[in-house]
């Protein structure tokens, strides 16, 4: 692709660069700290025969789509439910049914692939999706998952004062009655596995929750879900809390306590964990932590603290999940979501395995446990290439597939193709190419939506002495190529007018971000942008949130390329593209319905 005219490549972006490539690259592998694997215990809805399991539940594609900005696309979904598989979670639950066409497609999709995976050792997740206790959610919820070989359903009402009082408008004994219909509804319908879940229960009346989840137990709920949902409590007062009921709860006994942690406080994680020390057994998280506002217990934090501490320090707890994927499957929710993980977060941050004090440094390389208390391997990331691969201009397609795999990347021959192109021109610019960079242009061509449009060719004019011009190429949904032009305030404004004209969706800037991928400045540049419909669109940007209302999708996008100004028109195209794809499925669904009104009309009529 043409390169920018003017200086606008990666100077500006060096002090940005993560020193992720420093855990990658360093010269000795030490042996990956070993978490010993123990067999998973046969799946019972209601009991769990070994007492020191603990189930991992994993709401990445239902609480963690539900981050600002964090929409994702029916195919991304399905994607991560099987990253999700991979990594071993007990219990996937993959959206929300009533809330849109799209998402009850997601989870069907979700149940009938995923869900019917079996592993050789016999493992294959459960299927979960979430439910109001309304009739109508609740019969798509058993719609959506029942296709699954292992189907639940979760379902909630808020239990707290304040939310009975001022967003139910019930009183306690109604929010009792509907909790245990709902229960009686799903056991009507065939599904055997049944969650229930008091919403706010950290701010409950601990005499209201053990009427309550006694009386859901006795209508045949199998799973009793104690959120913290605002984040409230302090880890002794969580604890307290699931000892207290699995003590005061009649029936408790025969059914297994969860808990469902928000970071409004950062305490998500510790108070997952002080809930385990109190009984529960099964532990509701997401991948890198995302979730709404502050999000939620991060999956990673959680898996790694059970297995490094879980023998001496948390009564001999462990889970199922296998850490290697960890990594792999944190780049690909951060991809799809388009939620960047912060660099010193816990686990999979980009300074999670990197030492800049001397201090450190020097005791690293005397004995590297002495700051590190895992080895990046047990996550699934490679320090160094055992076999001295180093990438560069000479290397082939069979060395680049090879540290793609090391990588945790097995890429079919078409799309290995396309990142191989895109390789050996970014070689062209650089000395070494970094595993960073190798994982930057997977994202850019591996995780993306399905296309509608494409960028060919990108040129820009800019500086202090014209008008900021850009001229793109694109290819769009039938496959011709069309040139044009835009002015703008600068050249990714420039580009963005460009592509609009040819593009013609209305489409309004939310959010632009720019990373270099490493130092230097031959980086790599990787772009994020947030979009929503604007215009006559902005109606079909609307869907129903299960808290009731409305809220307006937006769409995220990435784009990684040496030049900042081609990065940033790649992700600006992502995002378009995940737009029409949602916009486009949302008119056929509601096309159909209409369609099949008009008919039932008809013959009524008739």
């Amino acid at each position: 692709m043409a390169s920018c005219v003017a200086q606008t490549r990666l100077a500006g972006c060096r002090q940005a660069a993560a020193p992720r490539r420093m855990r990658l690259q360093r010269g000795v592998v030490r042996a990956a700290a070993t978490v010993e694997p123990r067999k998973r215990p046969e799946y019972v809805p209601n009991r769990i025969d070994d007492p020191n399991y603990v189930r991992i539940f994993d709401t990445t594609l239902r609480d963690g789509e539900q981050s600002p900005g964090a929409t994702l696309t029916s195919k991304e979904k399905l994607e991560i439910a099987k990253k999700l598989s991979q990594l071993g979670v007990d219990i996937i639950e993959a959206g929300f049914p009533i809330a849109s066409p799209d998402d009850f497609e997601a989870v069907r999709s979700i149940a009938m692939e995923v869900g019917n995976a079996v592993h050789d050792d016999g493992y294959v997740p459960v299927i979960c999706g979430l439910s109001r206790t309304r009739p109508q959610d609740l019969d798509r919820a058993w719609d959506a998952v029942r296709h699954a070989k292992l189907p639940r359903v979760h379902t909630f009402i808020a239990t707290s004062e304040i939310h009975m009082k001022y967003k139910l408008h019930m009183t306690p004994e109604q929010v009792v009655d509907n909790a245990v219909t709902a229960v009686k509804h799903l056991r009507s319908l065939g599904c055997t596995d049944i969650e229930f879940s008091p919403e706010d229960a950290g701010r409950s009346d601990p005499v209201f929750l053990y009427e309550i989840l006694a009386e859901v137990i006795k209508a045949g709920a199998t799973t009793l879900n104690i959120p913290d949902t605002t984040g409230w409590t302090l880890p002794h007062e969580f604890q307290g809390l699931i000892a207290k009921i699995k003590a005061n709860t009649p029936g408790a006994e025969n059914v297994i306590i969860s808990t469902h942690c928000q970071n409004d406080l950062g305490l998500s994680t510790a108070n997952s964990l002080a809930g385990a020390m109190g009984g529960a057994r099964q532990i509701e998280c997401t991948i890198n932590g995302i979730g709404e506002r502050a999000g939620n217990a991060s999956l990673e934090e959680v898996v790694m603290a059970i297995a490094l501490r879980g023998k001496e320090q948390l009564g001999g707890l462990y889970t199922g999940v296998r850490p290697v994927h960890i990594a792999t499957a944190s780049k690909m929710v951060s991809d799809y979501s388009g939620m960047i993980v912060q660099p010193h977060k816990a686990i999979v941050g980009a300074n999670a395995f990197a030492h800049e004090s001397g201090i450190h440094q020097d005791g690293m390389l005397k004995n590297r446990d002495t700051y590190e208390i895992m080895s990046p391997e047990t996550i699934g990331l490679a320090r160094a290439d055992e076999a001295g691969i180093v990438l560069g201009k000479h290397s082939g397609r069979n060395a680049l597939d090879t540290r793609l795999k090391q990588l945790g990347f097995d890429l079919p021959k078409e799309q290995l193709n396309e990142v191989f192109k895109r390789f050996k021109n970014l070689a062209d610019h650089k000395k070494n190419v970094t595993d960073d960079d190798v994982l930057a242009l997977v994202t850019d061509e591996v995780h993306q939506p399905a296309v509608v449009w494409v960028l060919e060719d990108l040129q820009v004019v800019c500086g202090s002495m014209g008008v900021p011009t850009a001229t793109v190429r694109m290819r769009g949904p039938d496959g011709i190529s069309r040139v044009t032009s835009g002015i703008g305030t600068g050249p990714v404004d420039a580009a963005y007018k460009a592509i609009d004209s040819l593009v013609r969706v209305q489409a309004e800037l939310v959010d632009y971000s720019v990373n270099s991928v490493t130092e230097g400045i031959e980086a790599l540049a990787n772009t994020r942008v947030v979009i929503r419909p604007s215009g006559k669109m902005a109606g079909e940007g609307y869907v129903d949130s299960y808290k009731g209302g409305k809220t307006q999708r937006s769409f995220s996008g990435s784009g990684a390329d040496e030049d900042i100004v081609v990065s940033s028109a790649r992700a600006y195209i992502s995002a378009l593209n995940k737009m029409i794809g949602y916009i486009g499925a949302k008119s056929a669904s509601d096309a159909a319905v209409s369609t099949s009104s008009m008919d039932a009309a008809a013959e009524v009529a008739a």
